[in-house]
């Protein structure tokens, strides 16, 4: 088979996430027959560095060989059970090893699928928490530019239009505040301001805030200082309002400390974790929460407060085993040290982007960096350029909109991040060609 029989095969059959399926008439799809390390090889032998980590999960790239070995010894003794009544010892592992990561406090771990799943956990979980305390909060808060995933809670509390638009007579309460407009401790306290305001009016009807800690991914890569993260958590405690932060982009090292809320030395209410969990190897995601919280659920059967919400493959053991194998390698390979390494170089790649005249708003937060391209009508699809150009030089780039970003998994060198800048480079000086 090649590439043009399976993409016809494909498109019989298929219907893709996040995807114009028309967009395929012009743009091809890619097969991948195999992928090792940062490279994707498809059919006809082309290969693509993944300078996205394939939508931000595999953080140690493809067929890892220890992840590999520790999922086929999982395999052979348990494959999955129920974990209502049930358990079993990776996701009894995994969850103690998450207690100890994590910022002190969060001593509980409820499991769901994926990050959307583990968004609505949180949301739910918050908003009943207050109820079993005899309070009726029915509004969520958001941070404006903010998403948090495609299910219908997850979506509510989102502010990306593209996604949201469609579904706003359907969504739940939720209203927005400020995000920082730049990574400045000036823009921070005046957004935090804004939450603050918001709060002195309504704090009696809001059951959480729901941010995403110092990157807005979806939101087009957005970055802001952690004293916003601080100031914010410190209004939550005033007024009684929990606070949940979505670190399943942020989580695992991508923001340059394993957990971007280490930076502004804030343990959430909730902390929804997913993507690079796993390495991108399986669908597992997380919410861990505090003892209080936990305790205002924990009751006899006839008082009715427990939290009755689950998943068929909730702490699925296969994917414990991956998650367990992940935090291995972190731990003996120094990943959050050698990422400084890493971070760095990239930042002295970003410096020749300046000399371009169509890019603006270069910017930088650990693992991940991006810039803005200017002069372009929404309307030319300019991303999709990037895209096709990305392709044809090997290299996997995924703009959103008019950004160009990078989130390359832990395991690149420096040759290949060379070339992944090198692409993207060209790419943008092709567009005026």
């Amino acid at each position: 088979m090649n590439n043009t029989d399976l993409m016809h095969e494909d498109l019989n059959v298929l219907w893709h996430p996040c995807t114009q399926m028309k967009d395929h008439e012009i743009f091809p799809l890619i097969p991948i027959k195999s992928a090792h390390g940062v490279y994707l090889e498809d059919f006809d032998g082309n290969s693509y560095i993944d300078a996205i980590s394939s939508w931000w999960v595999n953080i140690f790239g493809h067929t890892n060989k220890y992840i590999n070995d520790q999922i086929k010894k999982q395999l052979d003794s348990l494959e999955h059970v129920l974990l209502a009544g049930f358990t079993h010892e990776p996701v009894i592992k995994l969850s103690k090893r998450l207690v100890d990561i994590t910022p002190v406090g969060l001593n509980k771990c409820f499991y769901a699928d994926n990050g959307s799943s583990a968004v609505e956990v949180a949301l739910k979980m918050s908003y009943h928490a207050h109820k079993n305390n005899n309070k009726e909060r029915p509004l969520f808060v958001s941070l404006k530019n903010s998403y948090h995933g495609e299910t219908i809670g997850a979506l509510s509390v989102g502010d990306v239009e593209l996604y949201k638009d469609t579904y706003k007579s359907i969504m739940i309460k939720s209203v927005q505040t400020a995000v920082p407009q730049d990574q400045s401790i000036k823009e921070a306290i005046r957004a935090a301001g804004k939450f603050e305001e918001l709060c002195s009016q309504k704090a009696s009807v809001i059951s959480a805030i729901i941010i995403e800690p110092l990157i807005q991914g979806a939101g087009c890569m957005h970055m802001y200082h952690p004293e916003f993260i601080l100031r914010i958590s410190r209004t939550c405690k005033e007024y009684g309002i929990y606070l949940i932060a979505d670190e399943v982009m942020t989580g695992f090292g991508r923001s340059g400390t394993m957990f971007a809320c280490e930076q502004a030395k804030v343990t959430p209410d909730f902390m929804v974790l997913s993507k690079g969990l796993t390495g991108g190897y399986l669908p597992l995601s997380v919410v861990l929460t505090t003892d209080d919280i936990y305790n205002l659920f924990y009751c006899s059967y006839a008082q009715h407060k427990a939290f009755l919400h689950s998943h068929s493959y909730t702490g699925n053991a296969l994917a414990c085993a991956a998650a367990n194998a992940t935090l291995d390698i972190f731990e003996k390979d120094n990943i959050i040290e050698k990422n400084k390494d890493l971070s760095a170089y990239m930042k002295i790649k970003l410096q020749k982007f300046h000399k371009l005249g169509r890019v603006k708003n270069i910017r930088q937060t650990g693992m991940v960096c991006a810039f803005d391209l200017n002069g372009f009508d929404a309307s030319e699809r300019i991303g999709m350029k990037i895209y096709q150009f990305g392709l044809a030089n090997g290299v996997l780039l995924r703009p959103l909109g008019a950004t160009i970003y990078f989130m390359p998994p832990y395991i690149i060198t420096y040759a290949e991040l060379d070339k992944m800048f090198d692409v993207a480079y060209d790419a943008v000086l092709s567009l005026d060609d």
